[in-house]
Parts: structure tokens; C-alpha cells; sequence
């Protein structure tokens, strides 16, 4: 979290806890940097149709990807490739019916987390049951969660046992989800990568 947003917001910084100065005896270990991600290649016309096309449906096969796009079945699945590889995709997937997956009840949680602790924060919260989308965000509160849970006693036994009792959560807000619709990419959309 950037100083100048801490700085916005007193009452936090206040309720940040001192960081321990290391003795000279002591050693401290090094983080180690996260490996760099190499910059991807610019996508053209043919990726976008691609990545419209794998959004839509992720089981398209390559011949049908290919067919549509207008190239070989090889040059698909070169580009695929590439795409994966550059980090472009990130993953194949179904989009879920919660509810009738048996997750009745959708909530979005905002948290407010001791300053310069995202890291930790995102693992715990990541493996918490039903979290489905985590982002460090700007503005009132520092973390937008969203997840889905069998029905409101698990939300409550999610929030205030589990994600309440991560040392780095200062608060928490619940926002139930009482109807919600998927916007993800359709044929009806054509502008959604250009």
C-alpha cells in the first residue's frame, strides 16, 4: 500500500503496529524478489479473435478455433501456446451456477489491513473456502473478497472466525449478493477485447 494512501487515512497508520529494528546479532534474511514476468508480445487481430472465441468457450477445440479464425490448426495452436506462455491466459475454466452448485449465499467483504501486509493477507485469504476473487483496491478499505458459501451461517463463520481472525485484518464489511449476472464475454459483444 503506498504511503501517500496512508497518509489519507491517519486513523490506520495509527493502529499500525511498530516494525522491530534488527540487532546486529541478528541476521535478517532477504525477501526474494519475485521472478520478472517478461513483458507479453503485442496481440493482434487473430489473438483477439482468439481470446474472444476461448472466453466464450473455453472447450473450443483448435480446429474449431482455427476454422474460425481463418489460419492453420498448427498457427492456433502456436498462438494458444503463446498466449499461455506469455501469461495472456491464465487458465481454462467453467463459469458457475453457485447457486445451484450449492452456494447459496454470495457476499463481498472489504478489509482494512495493517500497512505493507498484502502478501501475507492474500495467502491466508486465499485459502479460505469459497473465495473466489481477491484484490488489493484503493479507496475506503484496502481488499475486496468475494466469496460463496453454502448458506448465511457458513458467510458468518467465514467472516468473523476465519478472515476476523487474521492478525493483519483491522475490519471487515460484509456486502450480501442478492442477485447477480454474469457479464463475462458473448457473441452479442464483439468489441470486448478491440
Amino acid at each position: 500500500m503506498a504511503a501517500e494512501q496512508m497518509a489519507d487515512r491517519g486513523e490506520e497508520q495509527d493502529r499500525t503496529p511498530p516494525t522491530a529494528t534488527p540487532s546486529a546479532a541478528a541476521p535478517v534474511s532477504p525477501v526474494p524478489e519475485p521472478a520478472p514476468v517478461p513483458p507479453a508480445r503485442p496481440l493482434d487481430a487473430i489473438d483477439r479473435d482468439i481470446l474472444r472465441i476461448l472466453q466464450t468457450d473455453g472447450r473450443a477445440s483448435i480446429r474449431s478455433v482455427a476454422e474460425r479464425v481463418h489460419v492453420s490448426r498448427a498457427n492456433a495452436y502456436a498462438r494458444i501456446n503463446r498466449l499461455v506462455e506469455d501469461g495472456v491466459i491464465r487458465g481454462f475454466g467453467a463459469r458457475v451456477d453457485h447457486e445451484r452448485a450449492g452456494q447459496g449465499a454470495s457476499a463481498y467483504i472489504t478489509l482494512k489491513i495493517v500497512q505493507n501486509s498484502w502478501r501475507t493477507v492474500r495467502e491466508q485469504l486465499q485459502a479460505l473456502p469459497g473465495a473466489t476473487h481477491i484484490a488489493l483496491v484503493s479507496g475506503d478499505f484496502d481488499v475486496l473478497l468475494l466469496v460463496h458459501t453454502p448458506d448465511n451461517r457458513a458467510l458468518r463463520e467465514l467472516v468473523l472466525t476465519r478472515i476476523q481472525s487474521i492478525p493483519e485484518v483491522l475490519s471487515t464489511r460484509t456486502l450480501l449478493v442478492f442477485e447477480e449476472t454474469d457479464l463475462g464475454p458473448r457473441p452479442d459483444r464483439p468489441a470486448e477485447l478491440a
